[in-house]
């Protein structure tokens, strides 16, 4: 079986992916995915990103050039092509391509369900392109429930269209259990409006105030609204850490936070939950549905609200002692989005076809 994924960007969770399939045994994989922009607020290195993955990356110009793409894949002679979403009219210029008729294709998506009209006439507008799919694989329940209403037979839908590195997120809770629990929050994304960087300001300032001795918060990431994290007492900017170095980063914290505005399946829980890390974040973080319970493991907040972040910041802090459980139960939800378990999913499930 030879798999060809056309994808967006690279990532440290999607490279693992990759690289776990390409290990299996019978199963030969190619990455086609973006170039990291210089200017990026992800500027993953690339080398050591994708390392052990046979990959070709696009330029800002390769990747709206259909014809060149088809040319990438048909050389190929893939048994199985997968393209992320429909973003790309380029990949999606695959799903008409004669030469690929063979081919079978598969769609992962990890937008979820939100009711607007661009939504309730999306099953109009890609009823040819899901017509064309032998699978849509999905990210969780929210991009499930919105899998559905596009009209995909219930028995062309699969969930995990991503998984992490658990071992080498484990190790930071591993690292962290030699010393005493750290007392610092960790925030890491993109310091964009999506990610709701202003509203985690909001709400570390309400703690700090509430609190005599508290916390101090480190921020790691890139992006236009880094500003507001100048002069904050107590906040930290970092900026982007390379994957290799989050486990590290991830040791030294005791609790995560992630206040997203919208956040359709963030991959970022995952690890923090594998790291060991209790967590807070608002109802818009998609993948929370599957890894965070209210005290079991952390908080799921409503969205764009600092007070309730805040409050829920301050029971962290007041119920220290918990947090290690806390943390080890948050390890027992990623464990089910380990990047071998994917592997071994998408090999035997979904690209035969069973």
């Amino acid at each position: 079986m030879k798999v060809v994924f056309c994808w967006s960007d690279i990532s440290g969770y999607m490279a693992a992916c990759w690289r776990a399939l390409s290990l299996t045994p019978g199963v030969t994989v190619k990455v086609i995915a973006y170039a990291p922009k210089l200017d990026a607020n992800t500027p993953f290195d690339a080398q050591k990103t994708m390392a052990g993955i046979d990959y070709r990356l696009l330029t800002p110009q390769e990747r709206i050039d259909a014809n060149l793409i088809q040319q990438l894949v048909r050389a190929e002679q893939a048994d199985a092509i997968v393209v992320s979403g429909w973003f790309n009219p380029a990949y999606i210029a695959l799903s008409r391509d004669a030469h690929l008729a063979r081919s079978r294709f598969i769609v992962g998506i990890d937008t979820p369900f939100r009711g607007d009209l661009r939504q309730r006439l999306a099953p109009f507008a890609l009823r040819k392109y899901l017509s064309r799919a032998d699978a849509l694989v999905v990210a969780g329940e929210r991009a499930w429930q919105y899998a559905i209403r596009l009209g995909v037979a219930k028995d062309n839908i699969y969930r995990g269209i991503y998984a992490v590195d658990f071992a080498a997120f484990s190790r930071s809770a591993d690292m962290r259990a030699i010393a005493a629990w750290p007392r610092r929050f960790l925030f890491t994304g993109r310091y964009e409006n999506a990610k709701a960087l202003d509203v985690l300001v909001e709400a570390y300032k309400r703690y700090r105030n509430s609190i005599t001795d508290s916390w101090p918060l480190t921020c790691c990431g890139r992006g236009e609204l880094a500003s507001l994290l100048k002069g904050v007492d107590g906040i930290e900017d970092r900026g982007f850490v390379q994957p290799a170095d989050q486990q590290q980063l991830l040791a030294e914290h005791g609790a995560f936070l992630l206040p997203s505005r919208y956040d359709p399946w963030p991959l970022v829980l995952v690890e923090a939950c594998a790291a060991g890390l209790p967590i807070v974040c608002s109802e818009a973080c998609g993948s929370a549905v599957e890894l965070v319970r209210p005290m079991f493991n952390g908080f799921r907040v409503p969205t764009e609200n600092a007070a309730r972040f805040a409050d829920a910041m301050t029971w962290l802090h007041r119920h220290y002692n918990e947090l290690p459980a806390m943390g080890a139960r948050s390890r027992s939800f990623a464990a089910a989005h380990d990047a071998k378990v994917w592997a071994r999913y998408w090999s035997e499930v979904i690209l035969p076809g069973h």
